[in-house]
């Protein structure tokens, strides 16, 4: 088995922190949202992770050579056309390995031995109360009928959510070969949902398979909203700090400075981080980031950001500077 995980899309929703950093490289809960998504991947048997870089890719590289000593390889997405065109590009054309394609923005929880080694090709849903904006299934108890990608009228609430199980690798690149030459779009770009029916109408089976845990971080209210989720599930996550309150569920790396502070609920402190005489809840602080006199609740605060003697709800950048 192969696994593609794409992680060449810009993130316009979560600027200002793509303006610096891939959206797969935001952190929550204590490392950036790809960490998750690996460390979720690494007991499994595969011979090769796959990503599709784009927009700041070097740091994609960078950050999965330092942190993991699986084989991988990175192919750039030069264009931005969709999908269906990222995993095309991924595909080697006489591949004939299984392939488990993983979106890079989005963290599940699931039993991965329900569908690795099956003999069935596996899309993973979800009951969604709009699914306008993803990928439709039409099923027959689990076996999928018909797809559609982001129909203004969905057949049903049965969203595609980002993983996908596939045994019939060489038809899946006819499929997407072919939906690209025929230059077969849906919002203007190649879609995978496209290429799976073009396979459903070859004569290929497909099934759908439950995510019991969905995370989508594709925006700041979102990436906010599965901090809080991991926190919840996550062990031993904050150090004792003295002289400051510590108000679980947290995330405190080791190498935090907190003076004088209340931390907690929900906050996810990063490594270097200085906080002084401050208030922080259901807050992502990243690398370096120095808080001084704050009250910060509901905020995103960027690698090496400055922020000082404010009481509200911030979305700071990477090296920005608020109230010095």
């Amino acid at each position: 088995m192969k696994v593609v995980i794409p992680v060449a899309g810009i993130g316009t929703r979560l600027r200002p922190h793509t303006h610096t950093a891939p959206k797969a490289l935001l952190h929550v809960a204590g490392k950036p949202l790809l960490g998750h998504i690996l460390d979720s991947l690494k007991d499994l048997d595969f011979e090769e992770i796959t990503f599709v870089i784009g927009f700041l890719g070097d740091k994609i590289i960078d950050y999965v050579k330092k942190n993991y000593d699986f084989k991988s390889r990175f192919i750039e997405q030069e264009e931005l056309l969709g999908l269906g065109h990222a995993i095309n590009i991924a595909i080697d054309e006489d591949e004939e390995d299984d392939i488990l394609a993983v979106l890079g923005d989005t963290i599940v929880e699931m039993d991965w031995d329900g569908i690795i080694g099956k003999d069935k090709n596996f899309l993973g849903v979800r009951q969604v109360e709009d699914p306008r904006r993803f990928g439709v299934a039409e099923v027959d108890g689990k076996r999928i009928l018909k797809l559609w990608e982001k129909p203004q009228d969905p057949p049903s609430n049965l969203a595609l959510v980002g993983i996908y199980y596939i045994k019939d690798t060489q038809l899946l690149k006819e499929s997407l070969r072919e939906i690209i030459k025929s230059n077969i779009k849906t919002k203007n770009e190649y879609q995978v949902t496209d290429a799976f029916q073009v396979m459903l109408e070859k004569g290929a089976e497909m099934y759908t398979f439950e995510i019991e845990g969905w995370y989508d971080c594709g925006k700041s209210e979102t990436l906010l909203e599965t901090n809080r989720h991991l926190l919840d599930v996550c062990k031993e996550c904050a150090p004792d700090i003295g002289g400051s309150v510590v108000i679980p569920p947290v995330f405190i790396d080791k190498s935090a400075k907190i003076e004088n502070s209340i931390i907690g609920p929900y906050a996810s402190i990063a490594a270097g981080v200085t906080i002084k005489n401050s208030i922080v809840r259901d807050s992502i602080i990243s690398v370096d980031a120095i808080v001084v006199n704050g009250l910060l609740t509901g905020s995103l605060i960027g690698d090496h950001a400055e922020v000082q003697g404010h009481f509200e709800k911030l979305n700071v950048g990477d090296s920005s500077q608020i109230g010095y």
